[in-house]
């Protein structure tokens, strides 16, 4: 058996070598024959023809592939850019809640949107959005407002009221943003009615990113409600 290892080994090594040697000996391709799959044997020029088509064939589909992330790429950068721009555009409470709740929740398909700001001087406001104390917030979500990044998953039912209040027992799974300008402006709730809509192991970039501007926006209407 290693004899024939050996001579295996040393006709591969000579072909490797040797790239010519099929083309002076063109008769050999079609009279060699190769086991095939699925059964009998076919000659090296066939084996060769059905290799080469099998390589097409994973390269169209990578390229479809390609392309499918490519339009999704493209969607979700005319979405994201709607988003922001309607963000950047708003200059009331009022009209930054409904850009969040319209690009969240009709672009992005989120099911709630909640604006929890750390701001008691705001007043009650109803609708998308509430004030509470930062003692109060911290009371309830500290592990939220404590964090960076947005967080993505299921809630405990503590979090869930605190963040969606009567509409808490419709939420089943929801991404959570932090605000921060400086010190932590509140946070952005997104429910979804679907249990595995957002999960632990989703991206956040997005997420991040959307925190990232509306903290700023957030942060000049505030400033503009309590002027210095």
């Amino acid at each position: 058996m290693a004899m024939k290892a050996d001579m295996e080994q040393q006709v591969v090594e000579y072909l490797e070598t040797h790239p010519e040697f099929f083309a002076r000996h063109q008769s050999l391709l079609n009279t060699l024959r190769v086991p095939h799959q699925r059964g009998g044997a076919i000659s090296l020029v066939e084996r060769q023809t059905e290799m080469l088509r099998e390589q097409n064939r994973e390269m169209r589909s990578q390229l479809h592939d390609l392309l499918d992330a490519a339009r999704y790429n493209d969607l979700q950068f005319e979405k994201t850019k709607r988003l922001v721009l309607s963000l950047l555009e708003s200059e009331t409470l009022d009209q930054l809640t409904d850009a969040i709740e319209e690009g969240l929740c009709r672009d992005f398909n989120g099911d709630i949107t909640n604006l929890i700001l750390l701001d008691q001087t705001i007043g009650e406001r109803g609708g998308n959005i509430k004030s509470v104390s930062l003692q109060v917030a911290e009371s309830q979500v500290a592990e939220l407002i404590d964090s960076d990044w947005a967080l993505c998953g299921s809630l405990s039912d503590r979090q869930r009221q605190f963040l969606f209040d009567d509409r808490a027992d419709k939420v089943l799974s929801a991404a959570v943003v932090p605000l921060v300008k400086g010190n932590t402006l509140g946070l952005l709730a997104i429910g979804s009615f679907e249990a595995n809509y957002f999960h632990s192991s989703m991206g956040t970039l997005f997420l991040n990113y959307v925190g990232e501007v509306l903290s700023r926006v957030l942060f000049r209407l505030l400033n503009n409600l309590n002027p210095e």
